[in-house]
């Protein structure tokens, strides 16, 4: 305890300089840990589940996917024609709508992308509002309920929301961009909860479906996305033998139809997608992050350093006193760890609250993730960056301290 006791003031004994280094250490473990958050999360949506994970279907030569609506039953079915053909758990079909509040200037502050889905689907199959704690799956479920006993009801996330200047329960007209002479006029009806879907909206499909038939009624003949209006079909499947089936039959049902249609998990969908950004994340993964660790662990080096070479006359009268060289080297270390343990841990801790419950999420836009949450490991991984970083900083100058020779010191005394 008394040794402890010695490693504590010896940390307060130049504050200025343990304040400033520990000031740095949190500002590096706040870079690393926001670097890994984006990472893990990329890493995650592109990883392989065993079990009740999602297949997408789409339009196998164009994208963005523009398919029959026709096509919705067979799909969302897996392509299922017999009783003993397997089929989905369940499944959600994804056509999207893109207006401005602004006709005459379109821009992105004005414009608006929104799914058009089953909103009974909107919880069972959509990403992290699959997961939602329980206190926000309530609310989000009274959200969802609004949107089903509302046909122009529309879900924003809070981003866009701010963006277009609205707020719940105001109505408004969207002008269509990408189906141009579909116009719609909305209420919204609630928000998503922060995260992902910050800077999306969605809307209930039967608006959309019900808007272009009246269409083909008023102007004599279907609108041209009429039959190419469905974009996506997510399908879940209990594991990846149901999933080889499933392909299969789909591809034996549809036969030659045109457009083609093709099937790929979920996660292999994403990392398709994120291909675009494959030199990004590789910098970030393997130069950023080493960069950012070997710069803690040079600015722990050069504190601690300083510290040992005006300390050497007290070591040296440590040792008259019979400290031995390892009590020397683990006191120096110690004092090390302290600083970077405690900064790294405070870093994360003061990082998972601000990012995740004052600004909702990072706000770092990368394919069709708007923000992200820090994850609770964020804890353990500034612990881990705080100590690894303090013990590599710290080993030549704990090894130069326990090295000091008390003739050579005192020789020098005058």
């Amino acid at each position: 305890m008394k040794f402890l006791l010695l490693i504590f003031k010896n940390v307060r004994r130049n504050l200025l300089r343990s304040i400033l280094t520990a000031l740095g250490t949190m500002v590096l473990v706040l870079v690393v840990t926001l670097v890994w958050t984006v990472l893990k999360a990329l890493d995650t949506a592109t990883t392989e589940k065993s079990q009740n994970f999602k297949m997408i279907c789409s339009e196998q030569w164009r994208f963005p996917s523009m398919m029959p609506i026709s096509y919705a039953t067979l799909l969302r079915d897996g392509g299922a024609r017999d009783a003993g053909d397997a089929r989905p758990i369940d499944f959600m079909t994804w056509q999207f709508y893109v207006g401005t509040t602004d006709p005459n200037k379109h821009t992105f502050e004005s414009s608006l992308f929104a799914f058009a889905m089953d909103p009974n689907k909107l919880m069972a199959m959509m990403d992290d509002l699959d997961s939602l704690p329980a206190n926000d799956a309530a609310r989000f479920a009274q959200v969802v309920a609004k949107l089903k006993a509302n046909k122009r009801g529309l879900i924003v996330g809070k981003d866009r929301l701010a963006m277009i200047k609205k707020q719940v329960g105001d109505k408004f007209k969207l002008t269509g961009i990408n189906f141009k002479g579909i116009d719609l006029e909305f209420e919204i009806v609630g928000v998503f909860p922060s995260g992902r879907y910050n800077l999306s909206a969605a809307m209930n499909d039967t608006y959309l479906n019900d808007s272009l038939d009246a269409y083909k009624t008023a102007d004599g003949k279907p609108h041209e996305l009429a039959d190419k209006s469905l974009a996506l079909v997510w399908l879940k499947v209990p594991d990846m033998e149901t999933y080889h089936k499933v392909e299969q039959q789909i591809a034996k049902a549809l036969g030659n139809a045109n457009p083609a249609v093709k099937c790929e998990t979920a996660s292999s969908g994403i990392a398709s997608f994120l291909e675009a950004y494959r030199d990004l994340i590789w910098g970030m993964r393997w130069l950023l992050s080493p960069a950012i660790i070997i710069t803690l662990a040079l600015v722990i080096a050069n504190a601690i350093s300083i510290s040992v070479r005006e300390r050497r006359t007290e070591l040296a009268v440590m040792k008259v006193l019979g400290f031995r060289p390892v009590q020397i080297m683990v006191l120096v270390l110690g004092e090390a760890l302290l600083l970077g343990v405690g900064a790294g841990v405070a870093s994360a801790g003061l990082t998972y609250l601000a990012v995740n419950y004052i600004w909702g999420g990072l706000p770092f836009s990368i394919a069709f993730f708007p923000a992200f949450l820090i994850p609770i490991n964020a804890l353990w991984w500034g612990l881990a960056i705080g100590a690894g970083a303090s013990l590599a900083g710290s080993i030549v100058p704990a090894w130069n301290a326990q090295s000091v020779k008390v003739s050579e010191v005192f020789s020098k005394v005058t």
